[in-house]
């Protein structure tokens, strides 16, 4: 079971740019997927999740109206297009994922078991 995450990459603050994270299973498209990010010296926090039948979808509150979280079901690929983007935004963002989630609880990343390596994301003023 392995995620891939891709399309980070310098960017200007108020630019865009589109993640995506490719599952390793087909069995993927019946979990939950989220995405979280590290900024240098920072705890690593929660961005946005989706269900897996793209209902249940949260995001935090620093990036709710710039950010949209979606999945590609039959390519087992999940994305976060990103908008608007700060300086803040800078990290490192990586893909979660995990079959059994309480919906309470979906930002909290130790509901989730696997993770991809992570794609690093920097916004220049």
């Amino acid at each position: 079971v392995q995620l891939q995450a891709s399309g980070g990459g310098l960017v200007q603050v108020g630019g865009s740019l589109r993640l995506s994270c490719a599952a390793s299973e087909r069995a993927f498209s019946r979990w939950f997927m989220a995405w979280f990010r590290q900024a240098p010296g920072k705890e690593r926090e929660f961005v946005a999740a989706i269900g897996w039948d793209n209902l249940a979808i949260r995001y935090a509150d620093s990036v709710k109206g710039r950010f949209t979280i979606s999945r590609d079901s039959a390519k087992n690929t999940m994305f976060l297009q990103m908008s608007s983007l700060k300086p803040e935004d800078t990290a490192v963002y990586f893909c979660a994922a995990d079959r059994n989630i309480i919906l309470s609880s979906l930002q909290d990343e130790w509901q989730y078991d696997y993770w991809g390596q992570g794609t690093l994301v920097t916004v220049s003023s």
